[in-house]
């Protein structure tokens, strides 16, 4: 009997891997539980994902090499997953809740009459059933979403929601599979260029200093921006702020903005609501400051003060 894989689609832009791949890969290993994780690679004869992606232990790299994948629109890339996927039957498929996982998820999931769990927060396994606990009404309530009728299950997973951590206890078996590449004529990518923001991505932010309803006014907010200069960081916030003309959704943490990993955040008149915490959750070091000594934030900060916003940046201005 084929023993049941779990396969992690690898993404690459700008001839590197997605840092949200090595995270699925990462998490697969973690709730496998006897199953096969296979890190699934679709490249050209001049590139070599592989040898990242075998960084992080996967038991298996399922490789297409192929210079009809070079520049491959989305819909060519799912003509392949989808021939892949009928011809071994994979049990599930995970993707990155990125731009390009949030266009292919849904267009194998529709070609392979399957079910899809999208923008997940964490994944388990109850016997054989994928559990996927994802954000709903709102980001009021987390619902734990099954799709136990139909094969493979899939979901995609909001980047930074796990760790990538290296694991180099074996070397993952690579199989490099024959497929035909038919590049679908109605698209031709000539080129990748990343989006132009005014703003750093706070998703792969080192530092960062997070504003909230508390931490509103014009004198804290401009103060938050000279200390974000001084030590490296950029300033984000919660959902409240992103209503005021300085910031932005792509600035927002939380269940309904982005999910952050860095290795310091400070957090200033921030409460702690759950949709907030959970996108903070794999902060390395917290720093919070409130003037309510019971709020949420507290409890998963590692350093507290209790007391004026402004008051705790003038003196941290002065001694940085």
């Amino acid at each position: 009997m084929k023993m049941s894989e779990i396969w992690i689609y690898v993404e690459n832009h700008f001839n590197r891997v997605d840092p949200s791949s090595l995270q699925l890969i990462t998490k697969a290993k973690e709730i496998a539980n006897g199953r096969q994780v296979t890190a699934v690679i679709l490249e050209d004869h001049d590139q070599d994902f592989e040898n990242t992606v075998k960084q992080y232990g996967p038991n298996q790299i399922l490789l297409v090499k192929n210079d009809n994948l070079k520049n491959a629109s989305d819909e060519t890339i799912t003509n392949v997953l989808v021939d892949l996927a009928q011809e071994q039957k994979p049990d599930t498929i995970l993707f990155g809740a990125t731009v390009t996982g949030r266009s292919l998820a849904p267009r194998i999931q529709g070609r392979l009459k399957t079910g899809l769990t999208a923008d997940c927060l964490d994944l388990r396994f109850d016997d054989d059933l994928l559990v996927a606990t994802k954000p709903s009404y709102g980001d009021n309530i987390m619902c734990e979403i099954t799709c136990p009728k139909n094969k493979p299950q899939m979901a995609t997973v909001r980047p930074n929601t796990f760790e990538a951590v290296v694991d180099g206890s074996s070397e993952p078996k690579i199989n490099e599979v024959e497929v035909t590449v038919d590049v679908d004529p109605r698209v031709t990518v000539s080129d990748e260029q990343g989006s132009v923001s005014n703003t750093r991505s706070i998703g792969t932010a080192k530092r960062i200093i997070a504003l909230g309803r508390g931490a509103q006014s014009e004198s804290i907010i401009k103060k938050a921006n000279e200390l974000a200069g001084k030590i490296g960081a950029i300033v984000a916030v919660s959902r409240p702020l992103t209503d005021l003309p300085e910031f932005s959704h792509e600035q927002q943490i939380g269940q309904s903005g982005n999910t952050v990993a860095p290795d310091l955040i400070i957090n200033l008149g921030i409460s702690g609501a759950v949709q907030y915490v959970v996108g903070i959750q794999n902060a390395k070091t917290v720093v919070s400051v409130n003037t309510d000594p019971k709020a949420p934030i507290f409890d998963v900060s590692q350093y507290k003060y209790v007391g004026d916003a402004e008051a705790f940046l003038d003196g941290l201005i002065e001694n940085v």
